[in-house]
């Protein structure tokens, strides 16, 4: 502390023997370094992030589907553009439940030492949650473009959106899990 009461910065020096930077943050650690209370910290922390980014576009795909049904031109629908939204509906409220749950899981067992049951409920459910996001996005798709584009071109272009989201989704994902698990020394960070 300096006369003034405000800390003095510690110089480069100070900082590295008390493990901080000089901008007061703690110091990276290897993942042999890690201890398991700061991975499940971590791994919950980045579960937050990753649901901040889902939830949002999710309740804002979910809130306009909502509205679809009190338009005029939905009186118009057939059967199975009925079907469809009837369907969309449901995965966009399956997809926002399972994004949201981790929040309700957290603050239920908050202070019961299950953070790392915790994280590993979460992570399961935000993989189901971008599952049922894949779908709606893909349902919500094919019904624009079924009135948008009176022909068959509108499901064979919703079909080719959802194989793109499921190469970038989870088969890259997947690509990239096996070929680390290849690498003698990996770090999944």
């Amino acid at each position: 502390m300096t006369m003034t009461g405000q800390r003095a910065e510690p110089s480069p020096g100070e900082a590295a023997r008390d493990g901080r930077r000089a901008d007061d943050r703690p110091e990276p650690r290897d993942a042999e370094q890690e201890t398991a209370r700061e991975r499940v910290n971590r791994r919950w922390n980045e579960i937050l992030q990753e649901t901040r980014v889902a939830q949002t576009g999710v309740q804002i795909l979910f809130g306009f589907l909502l509205s679809v049904a009190f338009t005029p031109l939905f009186h118009d629908l057939g059967t199975f553009d009925r079907t469809v939204y009837v369907i969309t509906v449901v995965f966009g409220a399956s997809a926002t439940g399972s994004l949201i749950a981790p929040v309700s899981i957290h603050r239920f067992l908050s202070g019961q030492r299950m953070k790392d049951d915790v994280v590993e409920v979460a992570g399961r459910l935000m993989m189901c949650g971008m599952v049922f996001l894949a779908l709606t996005i893909g349902c919500t798709l094919l019904l624009i473009l079924r009135v948008a584009i009176p022909d068959s071109l509108g499901g064979t272009l919703a079909g080719a959106v959802m194989l793109w989201f499921g190469l970038c989704w989870y088969a890259l994902p997947l690509w990239l899990r096996r070929r680390a698990a290849r690498r003698p020394d990996t770090d999944d960070r």
